[in-house]
């Protein structure tokens, strides 16, 4: 590696920056996994899921990896040059993302609320593509290692669906 590029990453701001970073991202992900563990062994084993609904073991390490990716992507962005307008206001789109995240397991886990859950995540399916877009202007593998989370997203919006379908009364 370039000597220059080494000295920059043992700066310290750039370490703080990585860890808050990634700490922010698994930080969502664990108060997301608070509403999910009130209500994954009672409620959710109680509804009508389609058969491509994966096993129930799968949810947490996909989810651990998908945060781990954004702390990345969001320090990609934020260490571009934070005080730029364009770069604060894609933090800003990052942190929207990240809150209808965290709304999406409080609506579907917490209130146990399919049809509420399935508008929070067209948001949240939305406010993801435009980080993308976003981060994409500012640092190409930012938005790139977000496609995972909006990949994985796009399926959970089916499931979420199909979910609401199979659950009407």
């Amino acid at each position: 590696m370039p000597k220059l590029y080494m000295k920059r990453i043992f700066k310290v701001s750039t370490i703080l920056k990585i860890i808050a970073s990634g700490l922010l991202c698994q930080l969502a992900g664990f108060t997301g996994s608070f509403f999910t563990r009130t209500s994954v062994d009672t409620w959710y084993l109680t509804i009508n899921k389609p058969f491509f609904n994966p096993p129930s073991w799968v949810f947490a390490p996909v989810w651990i990896i998908l945060y781990f990716l954004m702390g990345i992507s969001a320090f990609l962005v934020w260490d571009k040059a934070s005080k730029q307008e364009h770069v604060r206001k894609a933090i800003g789109i990052f942190l929207l993302q990240l809150v209808l995240n965290i709304a999406w397991f409080f609506t579907f886990f917490g209130m146990q609320n399919i049809l509420l859950s399935v508008i929070t995540m067209i948001f949240l399916w939305a406010s993801i593509q435009w980080t993308i877009i976003s981060f994409y202007k500012i640092s190409k593998p930012a938005a790139v290692i977000l496609l995972p989370y909006s990949f994985w997203v796009s399926f959970a919006a089916i499931l979420n669906v199909t979910i609401l379908f199979l659950n009407l009364k």
